[in-house]
């Protein structure tokens, strides 16, 4: 289980280039990557891309690039053209000025559009130095993200954990359950029959009682959903959506057990469990 939240940072390159890369990830329900690296590399954008969304799930991810270039592959050519239109020009000058001047390189080197400077470097070249840059800040990235989802599984089990207790407590109410029921109805038949109480009777409206507000059927559903969600966490890859699903399954029974009780210690247990419940469900929002 891996959290939606990590860091990485790394360092490295070759004799001629130098990258720094910083890769940052947040929760979001979607994968949405920012991708900010200078404007040599803009041909990489959809590599570093391609990269992160073979490996990621969910999660607003940001990934700073940096480059320095130490040795640059640069040529330099004269625009012959360039050159002729400005002595033209200043020979014109001088004849307009009629101060006839000798004209030096000095001169025309302060001009611009003489000399042509062109960097010489294949968008490959570049690649080929960050990528095992970016594999391994990557995993410096990944790893923090293991251990912050193994911190989260902890707390998540913890609370699932609670929830199974208080499944227990409220299997063994069930017994109390339905003597409250019998005593109930009884009661009832003996305010309007006096002593002369149909057994048969008041076992039938009881067994129509314990079918109506019968809690079992919620029970076994609710610890089937509780078995899923722990091995749930123990798959590789994004989980986080099917937990989400879980939880609302397993909030749903819980609500019809309190809806259908009677007894104050299963009113306790179901507002434990439903608060154990909603902080499961703060926790999966962290999870890829």
């Amino acid at each position: 289980m891996k959290s939606m939240t990590g860091y990485g940072y790394g360092e490295g390159g070759s004799d001629s280039l130098h990258f720094s890369l910083e890769l940052k990830s947040l929760n979001n329900r979607f994968l949405d990557i920012y991708v900010n690296l200078p404007l040599t590399l803009s041909p990489l954008e959809p590599r570093v891309r391609e990269f992160l969304q073979q490996r990621i799930q969910r999660g607003k991810v940001e990934v700073y690039i940096k480059m320095k270039e130490t040795q640059e592959h640069l040529s330099v050519r004269v625009d012959e053209g360039v050159v002729r239109g400005y002595l033209q020009a200043l020979r014109t000058l001088a004849s307009y000025a009629d101060t006839p001047e000798e004209i030096r390189l000095s001169h025309l080197l302060r001009l611009e559009g003489i000399l042509q400077v062109e960097k010489h470097r294949d968008i490959e070249e570049y690649w080929k130095v960050l990528y095992p840059l970016l594999e391994k800040t990557f995993h410096t990235f990944d790893a923090s993200r293991v251990q912050e989802g193994e911190a989260l599984e902890k707390d998540i089990l913890g609370l699932i954990g609670k929830i199974e207790a208080e499944v227990q407590v409220i299997e063994g109410k069930l017994p109390e359950l339905k003597r409250f029921y019998t005593e109930t109805i009884r009661n009832r038949m003996e305010e309007l029959l006096s002593d002369k109480v149909d057994e048969a009777r008041m076992l039938s409206e009881v067994a129509i009682l314990l079918v109506k507000y019968s809690v079992n059927e919620e029970l076994v559903r609710l610890k089937a959903h509780l078995d899923a969600f722990r091995k749930i966490l123990k798959e590789e890859g994004g989980i986080g959506k099917k937990l989400d699903f879980l939880c609302q399954e397993m909030n749903r029974e819980i609500n019809t057990i309190g809806s259908k009780n009677v007894l104050a210690e299963v009113t306790r247990s179901v507002v434990d469990m439903k608060d154990a419940l909603e902080n499961i469900r703060e926790q999966i929002r962290n999870i890829e």
